[in-house]
């Protein structure tokens, strides 16, 4: 289990993926976040996920740029948005993200939402861009078992990664067990179900036992859960604190407490249903 803030999962490709990474969906281009990049990996992260529709890749780049650590050490992910898929469109997608990133190559390029008679052809050119180097690993975002059986059915390479909402309050069993059979990483967005959580008496609870906070609690079940996950903040103390998660393990009984907190529950749109 994880007991450092770089250590790493490998993916079925043999490719190390750290198990914690800054988040910077919703933070403002420019110097929000340049500077939240910089906090984070002044912090001990190595891995920052974007994304094209979150319009921050120039300011991502930037923070890349300025951090001090050699492009080699890092881990970095972008995802290519709806309106982009289709074999082409995405291989132009990709560029036009690379340019804005000012990177050499990617370490995790992904499909952000299984678009219905787009994603097989978007995976094409993810296996292509995969096959010319371009990128170390691949993989889709908010996919379901059904969309994974559909994809894998016609992919020369399956992904490595799928990245889904996932909390205790979304426990997501049959596609973690999916997921784990087929060497599937899985990795989740807004952990902290987008605060909704942080409050919770049973979380409450177990932080007080461990001295950490609800935050960190649920970064830790994930952890534990074979979860690789990625908070987001702008603050750089929110930042640390997020990482600062390596130096206590939750008890199995502790960990059942918060399985048992799963209620099937979105935060976000379900990717059976969703419209953009």
């Amino acid at each position: 289990m994880a007991k450092h803030i770089q250590d790493t999962t490998t993916l079925h490709n043999g490719v190390k993926m750290p198990w914690l990474g800054l988040g910077v969906w919703k933070v403002e281009d420019g110097s929000q976040v340049t500077d939240s990049v910089i906090a984070a990996v002044q912090a001990g992260y190595r891995s920052i996920d974007t994304a094209a529709i979150y319009k921050n890749e120039e300011g991502v780049g930037q923070g890349i740029n300025e951090c001090g650590i050699p492009r080699e050490e890092l881990f970095i992910t972008t995802k290519v948005w709806n309106s982009n898929q289709g074999y082409d469109e995405t291989l132009q997608a990709f560029d036009e993200s690379m340019e804005k990133l000012g990177l050499e190559y990617l370490d995790l390029y992904l499909v952000h939402w299984p678009v219905a008679g787009k994603y097989k052809d978007t995976w094409r050119a993810l296996e292509k861009l995969y096959a010319d180097k371009k990128v170390r690993a691949i993989g889709v975002s908010n996919f379901h078992v059904h969309h994974l059986e559909d994809l894998m059915e016609n992919a020369t390479i399956k992904p490595m990664v799928n990245q889904i909402e996932f909390h205790p309050q979304l426990a997501q069993h049959e596609l973690r067990a999916f997921c784990k059979n087929h060497q599937i990483q899985l990795e989740a967005w807004s952990p902290l179900a987008q605060g909704k959580l942080l409050d919770h008496p049973t979380l409450t609870e177990i932080g007080q036992k461990y001295g950490k906070s609800i935050a960190q609690v649920i970064l830790r079940w994930d952890l534990q859960c074979g979860v690789v996950t990625i908070p987001k903040s702008i603050n750089a103390e929110r930042i640390a604190a997020n990482g600062d998660i390596f130096d206590f393990e939750l008890t199995s009984e502790d960990m059942d407490k918060i399985n048992a907190l799963n209620k099937d529950e979105r935060v976000g749109p379900d990717p059976d249903n969703f419209d953009f």
